[in-house]
């Protein structure tokens, strides 16, 4: 097994420089919050009260987050559609962005290309592909993405545009103050977390430690929710390894009855709970309780505790430290987090299919 403390051990396992990526994620977060600001909407998208983001995988996760961060406002609806097909409900009163890094993922492009055909309002977000050139012959504004990374190390350029264009629309007041705090309790936590940090006083290679040869569980509730699924797909994807998550209150009505079966499997799960302050008090009271059926239960587990003040930085301080746990995950297992090929097998076979 790697040794997390010897600088070498990144190098030889990351030759691609994830590891850059996780280090650059605050001022990434900055530049495309300013990089926003600026961008102009056709004056006619104010007339919206309903935004869908069409993408997968990384490129979604930026529509599932702020999605979370409008579930207690007031203003309907934002949904993120991960399908080949435009939602029935589209009209001139619906804001479609698309968002795709690599501006080729078929499902977003068959939607997209729906879109095109309403008189929906129309928004690309992207690094060019043919999303991009159908974008531009259509004079639908794209908002240029000018990061090289894989697509789930841009979520400062898939999810903080977004607050910064919906702040435009009115969908959120001013979101200035919320977002700074936020990249500078990235950069904080960078300082707790980076790969020089040791062991014993660093909490996500700590954790990828007891998560190495375990499958992950990962819990979350409100509006980290889907900084759950973040987890989930970070540990799958860097990591190379199998995990799954489940969010309150639902997994109270089934999932705690499946703890007793099978048996074998009971030193091989680890459930994470991630956890932050600003979650309804009843949802808090349920992680107490779960977390003692999972001691009755000798399933081993662990609270993760959100930083910050906002819900904005509750919810990055948890994803910057997943991200950080799975990247450690992924030289405990030896393997190099960039490389998706599996993905990319998939993407051979579907496109010799057409």
């Amino acid at each position: 097994m790697a040794n997390l403390d010897d600088a070498k051990v990144y190098k030889q396992l990351d030759p691609a420089n994830m590891l850059e990526h996780l280090h650059g994620l605050p001022g990434q977060c900055r530049t495309a919050w300013y990089k926003a600001r600026g961008f102009e909407l056709p004056p006619d998208y104010a007339d919206i009260d309903k935004v869908v983001v069409l993408g997968m995988g990384g490129s979604a996760i930026g529509g599932d987050l702020v999605r979370s961060l409008l579930s207690s406002g007031n203003r309907p609806i934002i949904l993120v559609n991960r399908d080949y097909a435009l939602p029935g409900f589209v009209d001139e009163k619906t804001l479609v962005i698309a968002s795709s890094y690599s501006g080729n993922t078929e499902e977003m492009l068959s939607a997209f290309s729906q879109a095109l055909k309403s008189n929906c309002k129309k928004l690309a977000m992207t690094t060019g592909g043919k999303l991009k050139i159908l974008a531009e012959d259509a004079r639908v504004p794209v908002f240029s993405i000018d990061l090289v990374a894989q697509p789930r190390a841009a979520l400062g350029y898939s999810f903080i545009p977004l607050i910064a264009f919906l702040q435009k629309l009115n969908f959120f007041g001013d979101k200035a103050a919320e977002v700074e705090a936020m990249v500078k309790d990235l950069e904080k936590l960078l300082g707790e977390l980076k790969e020089t940090v040791a062991t014993g006083s660093n909490r996500a290679k700590e954790l990828a430690l007891k998560l190495h040869n375990r499958i992950a569980v990962i819990y979350g509730a409100g509006i980290i929710s889907e900084v759950a699924r973040r987890w989930k797909t970070q540990i799958n994807e860097n990591s190379k390894a199998w995990a799954f998550y489940e969010t309150f209150s639902e997994l109270n009505h089934n999932a705690v009855v499946g703890y007793q079966f099978p048996h074998e499997l009971y030193s091989r799960i680890f459930v994470v709970l991630l956890r932050c302050p600003s979650l309804h008090p009843r949802i808090l009271l349920r992680y107490q309780i779960t977390n003692d059926l999972l001691e009755q239960n000798a399933i081993s587990h662990k609270f993760v505790d959100s930083q910050g003040d906002s819900q904005l930085s509750q919810m990055m301080s948890l994803i910057y430290m997943g991200d950080w746990v799975s990247y450690y995950l992924a030289i405990l297992n030896e393997t190099d987090p960039t490389p998706v090929k599996a993905i990319d097998y998939l993407k051979k076979r579907l496109s010799e299919a057409k």
